[in-house]
């Protein structure tokens, strides 16, 4: 092959976004004639996309010297700016900064008006959304837009419109954000942008949409990724944060193992080098898994990480405890999660947790207070995940006080919007809670049918936490116990046998200690007993423990 069929094919390759086939043809023209600047930004960029970063920065390191030997300040200058945004999202700060102050002293002595100008405002924009200035952030933003218009540079302009629908999120005004990223999601699937520009549309959009549970959107840019990676095979798709992200929407669709798979590798792309922003998010993405499927050393150990690489292990941690056993050391580890959590969005994300572990360790009023403050975020964002969450936890605490009839219509509505979510999981965690006050309120067939249809849900996930849960839940006492009790009643016998109060019986069954009192009362009218210790001699004699 001769260099110039080489070269040709190399660009070839990349306008069609072959990017293995890119890489190889444009390396073999190099190898034979150094190549142009523009020629080595693309074989840099194409070495990014196949997963060769430290090759993409040493070209790309080239052709910025030949633009500057060439006389191009404004080339040179938008070369530094993407070498400087790979570097910062490997977490690199100190060198990035050298590049974007490289790239306007380079600006500054050319003192030419160009659309790198634009650009270069970029980073400083986020820099002041992260320090909590939302609305000096979107003001950089539009002044960026502003000068992508002037010299119609799509790149810039998508990437200030990303920018601008972030800080209105950041400022409250969710529906305006999402408009702009909506926007910018059209412009990256209609028009031809440079595949950096792609990538971190795609990651940035799905990532705010899930930072406002806005997971329907999520789910859609995440489908429209796919579908983009997929036509570019040779390409290492979701990098970064953005696999993390899918392993999250996997997850709350029911492919766990597919989410395992995808958050484990984010984990190998984000360890190397090490300090990438995102790699903490990975960790705990997979710990999250490990907790759901039971396997818990593991999950404790990637808690752990997540946590060394300053991601909050909470409040899956403090789950993990409570499936553990230790109660207390999760009580005292998310109220001070909670303690620390300001904005309303955060505690969202805790709230939950905080619901069901305080349930857990009897202090309903706690338990109360957060139900009814995720119902007020709720209201004020309006997410159909947000909807199913607040419902959830209002139904369980209303479940825990005893008023079992309140508590089914809360989980009915929220048995709904996780089934329109096509979140199976949730859902059947919602159809436990349903079984349960159908079983407060005497109605033993339907709660069988509510509890056996999520044990099925949880044996097709491998839920083993759950499952272990069922088996206390659906007893596999004989259907007609002796004495005439009810199944329920002759678990409830069981355990007044091991010399459980009535509290920890409530807390064992998931039931009030109101309904656990009743099933005692039925128990001695039935058996004709008066204490405890009759009881217990008569579950003895009769075989039931």
């Amino acid at each position: 092959m001769t260099t110039d069929n080489a070269l040709d094919r190399g660009r070839e390759s990349f306008q069609r976004k072959v990017w293995g086939a890119a890489f190889a043809e444009l390396t073999a023209a190099d190898h034979d004639q150094p190549l142009g600047p523009e020629d080595l930004v693309r074989l840099g960029m194409a070495a990014a996309l196949i997963g060769k970063d430290d090759e993409s920065h040493d070209l790309r390191t080239r052709a910025h010297h030949e633009f500057i030997r060439l006389g191009d300040p404004a080339a040179a200058a938008r070369v530094a700016f993407w070498l400087a945004m790979s570097l910062l999202n490997r977490g690199e700060m100190s060198r990035a900064g050298g590049w974007l102050a490289r790239a306007k002293r380079i600006l500054d002595e050319a003192q030419q008006d160009c659309a790198e100008q634009g650009l270069l405002l970029m980073p400083v924009a986020l820099q002041t959304m992260d320090q909590g200035d939302a609305r000096g952030a979107y003001a950089l933003f539009e002044q960026a837009g502003k000068i992508a218009e002037r010299f119609g540079d799509p790149d810039l302009l998508t990437l200030s419109r990303l920018g601008r629908g972030q800080a209105l999120i950041l400022l409250g005004e969710t529906a305006e954000g999402a408009a702009w990223l909506d926007e910018v999601m059209v412009t990256v699937t209609t028009e031809d942008l440079s595949p950096n520009v792609t990538g971190i549309a795609y990651c940035a959009v799905i990532d705010a949409c899930l930072r406002v549970f806005d997971l329907r959107r999520a789910h859609e840019w995440t489908a429209a990724l796919s579908r983009w990676a997929e036509g570019q095979p040779d390409m290492i798709p979701f990098r970064g944060q953005c696999l993390v992200h899918r392993s999250e929407i996997l997850q709350l669709h029911g492919s766990w193992p597919e989410a395992v798979g995808a958050a484990q590798r984010a984990c190998e792309l984000l360890s190397l080098p090490s300090g990438q922003v995102a790699a903490g998010a990975a960790f705990y993405q997979v710990a999250e898994l490990h907790r759901l499927l039971g396997q818990f050393d593991p999950a404790e150990e990637a808690y752990r990480q997540a946590s060394q690489l300053g991601h909050s292990p909470q409040p899956g941690l403090a789950l993990l405890r409570v499936a553990q056993g230790q109660t207390e050391a999760a009580a005292a580890a998310i109220r001070r999660e909670m303690d620390e959590a300001k904005e309303p969005l955060a505690r969202a994300r805790l709230l939950p947790a905080y619901v069901e572990i305080m349930s857990s360790a009897g202090d309903l009023a706690a338990a109360r207070t957060g139900a009814d403050e995720l119902e007020r975020i709720a209201a004020d964002l309006p997410a159909p995940y947000l909807k199913a969450v607040s419902a959830q936890a209002t139904g369980a605490v209303l479940l825990a006080e005893g008023d079992a009839q309140a508590a089914l219509a809360s989980l009915r509505t929220a048995s709904a919007e996780w089934r329109d979510l096509d979140a199976p999981y949730e859902a059947a965690r919602a159809r436990v809670l349903i079984g349960l006050a159908c079983r407060e309120l005497q109605d033993e067939d339907s709660a069988r049918i509510e509890l056996e249809g999520a044990r099925q849900t949880f044996e097709e996930l491998r839920a083993k936490p759950d499952l272990t849960k069922m088996e206390r839940l659906l007893p596999t006492a004989p259907s007609s116990p002796a004495g005439g009790l009810t199944a329920r009643e002759a678990q409830v016998l069981r355990l007044v046998a091991a010399g459980d109060s009535n509290r920890a019986i409530a807390k064992e069954l998931v039931i009030s200690e109101k309904t656990v009192a009743r099933h005692v009362s039925n128990i001695f009218t039935k058996l004709g007993l008066s204490s405890r210790a009759a009881a217990t001699a008569y579950a003895y004699q009769n075989g039931l423990v």
